[in-house]
């Protein structure tokens, strides 16, 4: 009895143990009522919403959709207008970029990326028409900004099923092309599923067992990565905590929870670089997730603003080389 017992304690204490050195991140999470709305922040959730409103109208954006596929990438085209293209069964697939060029380390490379697929049947709001707009968003003020490392901001094909976690993934597709070309990536944000906030207790859920330890509400947003990439994590989540009024949440947990390589970052830990997700949890806090439901009205735009902003002082950061 006393070693079953002293088995118990001892697993308790690696849990307790697990969860502190995967999800301890720098700074306090914002708390209370968001602070009033600049004029700034509400010109900026109306760029987003149009961005999500014009996209979400090419649904489904897959190949199986080709020519609706076709359309969001013209869409996109006219910010990010260099391509990476390749054919998956007869359809042209484009992956969409810009580069901003470092001044003093033009060698590494900040990789800011979102996909701009969605899954069949679904209008794709949230996943990922947002992850896309908060991308533009982004582009469009670095845009005349001089970092000391480059700025890659790159809109992603090819990320939903049946394409997801193959190497057909668009993600993939741009990542190992990098890797061949011996380029230096220093970090890479995936901008997936931003705009759906909950603020009801009883709203958000977790894979175990990281719902023992982060909050019960769906208004926070999450940077999220695997246990190598636990120093840009803790980076990121640091920057946006002392420099953001909004609720972040940080995680840095191994692969063995699957859950935290869905979406293009795990086509860049495939190579070795560090990678997280910002995202709103996806299926863990919207009900939309993958249906036919997700679409535009249901997001928050003026929360979704505070994100980007906070966002482009976690790339200000990155880009500094400091």
């Amino acid at each position: 009895m006393k070693f079953v017992l002293l088995i118990v304690v001892a697993l308790l204490l690696a849990l307790v143990v697990f969860l502190w050195a995967t999800t301890s991140m720098p700074g306090r999470s914002y708390r209370g009522v968001l602070p009033t709305a600049t004029r700034e922040q509400r010109a900026l959730a109306e760029e987003l919403r149009r961005d999500v409103v014009a996209l979400s109208a090419f649904a489904p954006r897959s190949t199986y959709a080709p020519h609706e596929l076709r359309a969001a990438s013209r869409y996109l085209e006219r910010e990010l207008p260099a391509k990476q293209e390749y054919v998956v069964d007869g359809v042209v697939c484009e992956n969409l970029e810009i580069e901003i060029r470092g001044t003093t380390r033009a060698d590494e490379i900040v990789v800011i990326g979102a996909h701009y697929d969605s899954i069949d049947e679904s209008p794709g709001a949230d996943d990922n028409a947002s992850g896309v707009a908060a991308l533009l968003a982004l582009a469009r003020r670095f845009a005349n900004q001089k970092p000391a490392r480059t700025l890659r901001f790159v809109a992603f094909v090819n990320e939903e099923p049946p394409h997801f976690k193959t190497e057909q993934m668009g993600s993939y597709v741009w990542a190992k092309r990098a890797h061949e070309k011996h380029e230096r990536i220093v970090a890479m944000l995936s901008l997936e599923s931003m705009g759906y906030y909950d603020a009801k207790r009883g709203a958000q859920h977790y894979p175990r067992p990281l719902d023992l330890r982060y909050p019960k509400t769906g208004d926070f947003i999450a940077f999220a990565g695997n246990f190598d990439s636990r120093e840009l994590v803790r980076q990121c989540a640091g920057t946006f905590r002392r420099t953001t009024n909004f609720p972040c949440e940080g995680a840095a947990v191994p692969e063995v929870i699957p859950e935290i390589g869905w979406s293009d970052q795990w086509s860049f830990w495939q190579f070795g670089w560090p990678a997280l997700m910002v995202t709103d949890t996806a299926l863990f806090r919207n009900p939309h997730y993958h249906q036919r439901t997700d679409t535009a009205e249901k997001l928050d735009y003026e929360r979704m603003a505070r994100v980007v902003e906070g966002v482009g002082e976690v790339i200000k950061e990155l880009s500094s080389a400091r």
